[in-house]
């Protein structure tokens, strides 16, 4: 009998996020669902990651309509899939348990079958109210172990080594996953995700993982992986070797690059090796007649340029070079052998020929995640300051050791990145490092965001946060936000639902504005004009009288945007206080002065852009 390998199609969410921004709108999904209900995949991920987010921030759609209609059209041939960061769902900070509550019910109730959930730092604690909740509410809770690797630390020195100093020893090594994988098969997953959405596993790596995962525990195991660093195919093919349950791939068009494998090459290897996927090829290969179309107008629309597009190929109807056959066979029999380079190399070689895009060899010899090397660049160009990108990448594992190690995924990644380079910046400028840290690297360090991998110091916590005892976030402090009636759509609520509640809840910028605008042009189109909101007339701009400066001041130690400010003219201060929160590569900085005295003078307002250097406060 042959042997049955589940596929779990990430296009309309991971595949898209991960290579275009995820600006699918709804007419673009709606395309490929009649197909999708005859493709005949275990599992479809649709919803979760950035999804929400993006489709009411640039799309300005509902994020529960796009699940909902996507149900509709494909039923339950397919079972549909979100991401979730456990206690943090989409955000930084843990809900608290009425908002999970809230959310996994709803998401069940309008169609979502499994659940994806993941901590960054693998604490286990952190997934428990998530997975309650979603197997309560009759779904799949599928508990994702974040896979990341150790730092490179600096070689140690002959003197260094004399004195008997030693570099850490291993944290994340396969008893690690293990013994987290069975945790939260404890706790009630319905299956285990090898999640590595850095794409830095290699093949012997997962293999190894996935006999171990096997042999100990008795739930299904997935494999998600992405193709940035090279290892990606091969990694999948490995792990299929292996005897995973589960792949994660995209379709033609959406795979490589930073993307998931394309599942048209794991389907020729899996003929080749006898393996059944239950999946109708015929129609994905209409999926991706109009996943290319639709690929175009996203490269025009949103991109303004063509990104180059894999070869066409359909493994029904095309037939390989017979020198690209003996490469697929060349890399199975690598596989089968654990001849781990060979495997890669027959991979690559593989994608090469179809054009998928190369390795990202910055990313693999780096071994930190893609997007927080590419973010880590962005923040430096906004800075001007390009020229410490080689320091600040030094800083990472000083950086990661320091606040506990925690895995290199979102949101972690980019709080440790944001954070060695704002120590870059420090020692560029001659202040100490950490004169100017993150409220989210403070909240890490504080242990806000739960248990990291290895203890912190005390003292490096009090120096950070001020206090040396772990402090975990105390959710019974969490406000509800404004939900105020809307005079200009008739004085309705801002949020009328328990969805609405939620989407405020969960992204409470982005849904307020979504959810006004909504309900405004519902109020317009049922023939009733919008209540004029008095505007406020915008005055001449003034030239500002020039400001004198006597007394000490506070400066912006990076351009960025005052979002709080945390002190009025006339109160004392002291040395190191927070004054002001300035949001700048999209982390929260606290802005503390370096004086002791009187609040003369706050030169800025909330909401107002800054450059570096740009005074701030005046204290005296």
């Amino acid at each position: 009998m042959a042997r049955n390998l589940k596929i779990r199609d990430l296009t309309l969410r991971d595949g898209q996020q991960s290579s275009f921004a995820t600006r699918m709108n709804q007419a673009q999904v709606d395309r490929c669902l009649p197909f999708y209900k005859d493709a005949n995949f275990y599992a479809m991920e649709v919803w979760g990651g950035a999804v929400p987010d993006s489709v009411m921030r640039y799309l300005n759609e509902n994020p529960w309509t796009r699940l909902e209609t996507i149900h509709k059209a494909v039923g339950d041939v397919s079972k549909l899939t979100a991401l979730s960061r456990g206690r943090n769902l989409f955000g930084y900070a843990p809900y608290k348990d009425e908002i999970i509550d809230g959310f996994c019910r709803n998401a069940i109730e309008s169609g979502l079958g499994i659940m994806r959930i993941f901590d960054a730092l693998n604490d286990v604690n952190n997934v428990k109210s998530t997975i309650k909740y979603v197997k309560q509410y009759g779904g799949i809770a599928d508990c994702a172990v974040c896979y990341t690797v150790d730092p490179k630390y600096p070689e140690l020195g002959f003197f260094a080594r004399l004195m008997g100093k030693k570099n850490p020893r291993p944290v994340f090594t396969d008893e690690y996953f293990l013994d987290k994988a069975r945790q939260m098969a404890a706790l009630g997953a319905d299956m285990i995700t090898i999640k590595d959405m850095s794409g830095l596993i290699p093949p012997r790596k997962v293999a190894n993982l996935v006999r171990l995962f096997k042999k100990n525990i008795l739930i299904p195991v997935d494999f998600h992986t992405h193709c940035t660093p090279g290892y990606g195919l091969a990694s999948v093919l490995a792990a299929i070797i292996a005897g995973v349950d589960i792949v994660d791939t995209n379709c033609w068009y959406f795979a490589g690059g930073t993307g998931a494998p394309a599942l048209e090459l794991i389907y020729v290897f899996c003929q080749k090796l006898g393996i059944d996927l239950g999946v109708n090829m015929e129609a994905v290969a209409r999926i991706n007649v109009e996943l290319r179309e639709i690929r175009k107008e996203l490269n025009e629309s949103v991109f303004h340029t063509e990104k180059p597009e894999p070869k066409a190929f359909n493994p029904l109807t095309d037939t390989l070079p017979t020198e690209i056959d003996a490469l697929f066979d060349a890399a199975i029999k690598a596989a089968r052998n654990d001849d781990e380079q060979a495997t890669i190399d027959a991979c690559r070689k593989i994608e090469a020929h179809f054009g998928f895009p190369a390795p990202n060899e910055l990313v693999r010899k780096a071994e930190i995640p893609g997007g927080m090397y590419s973010n880590m660049v962005a923040q430096l160009q906004q800075l001007k300051a390009e020229s410490i990108m080689p320091r600040a990448m030094e800083l990472i594992p000083t950086v990661r050791l320091a606040a506990g190690l925690p895995p290199l995924v979102t949101p972690t990644s980019q709080i440790v990145g944001g954070q060695a380079v704002s120590c870059a910046m420090d020692e560029k400028a001659g202040r100490p490092m950490y004169s100017n840290k993150s409220a989210q690297f403070v909240g890490l360090v504080k242990g806000e965001y739960g248990k990291t991998p290895v203890e912190i110091d005390p003292e490096f916590r009090f120096k950070i946060c001020g206090v040396r005892e772990e402090t975990p976030y105390d959710t019974s402090k969490n406000k509800n936000q404004p939900n105020p009636e809307l005079p200009e759509a008739g004085g309705v609520k801002l949020a009328e639902t328990e969805k609405e509640v939620l989407l405020l809840e969960l992204f409470p910028m982005v849904a307020k504005k979504f959810l006004t605008d909504m309900k405004v042009k519902a109020y317009e189109a049922a023939g009733k004009p919008a209540e004029k909101v008095e505007e406020v007339k915008p005055q001449v701009e003034e030239e500002k009288p020039q400001v004198v400066i006597t007394g000490n001041v506070v400066v912006a130690p990076l351009p960025g945007r005052v979002i709080e400010i945390k002190v009025k003219v006339g109160d004392e201060v002291k040395a190191d206080q927070e004054v002001l929160v300035l949001e700048a590569m999209k982390m929260e900085n606290s802005i503390t002065t370096n004086y002791s005295g009187k609040v003369k003078q706050i030169l800025v307002e909330e909401g107002e852009a800054v450059q570096t250097d740009a005074i701030l406060i005046e204290v005296e």
